[in-house]
């Protein structure tokens, strides 16, 4: 609600700001998020991340529930293999797959073989595995 007259208006909001008839101060704000387990409603300690046939997903977990998930996953994780992504639980950056005169190498050889390939941006890594297989 926004008050004419300065005397009935003690308070007027804007922006971050309060602004009172002497004082111009900033309002903090403090967000907590609650994650709930996906599953059985209660409080989430993690969020899971997964891809199957070529979909992501996140899933808000327990912990035993977390748990449950990766040793039901734990014969197939080990008899896959990893094709990109992040490292695992977030550790680390990953690398900049290349100096700059690399990419440009596997940029050419692809254009040469018939890859569709952007002249800027990541190389994708069927383009960078086939590279490799074909050049050792």
């Amino acid at each position: 609600m926004f008050l004419t007259e300065k005397r009935f208006a003690f308070f007027v909001s804007i922006s971050n700001r309060v602004i009172d008839d002497e004082w111009e101060y900033a309002v903090a704000q403090k967000v907590q998020v609650l994650l709930v387990d996906d599953l059985e409603g209660g409080e989430a300690d993690e969020t899971v991340t997964f891809a199957l046939d070529g979909k992501s997903y996140e899933i808000d977990l327990s912990t035993s529930n977390a748990d449950k998930l990766r040793t039901v996953l734990e014969p197939y994780v080990k008899g896959g293999r990893r094709t990109g992504g992040r490292s695992a639980r977030g550790k680390g950056r990953a690398s900049g797959g290349g100096s700059s005169q690399d990419t440009a190498k596997i940029r050419a050889w692809a254009k040469d073989q018939g890859y569709e390939v952007n002249d800027r941006g990541r190389v994708p890594a069927n383009i960078r595995e086939a590279y490799e297989k074909a050049n050792g």
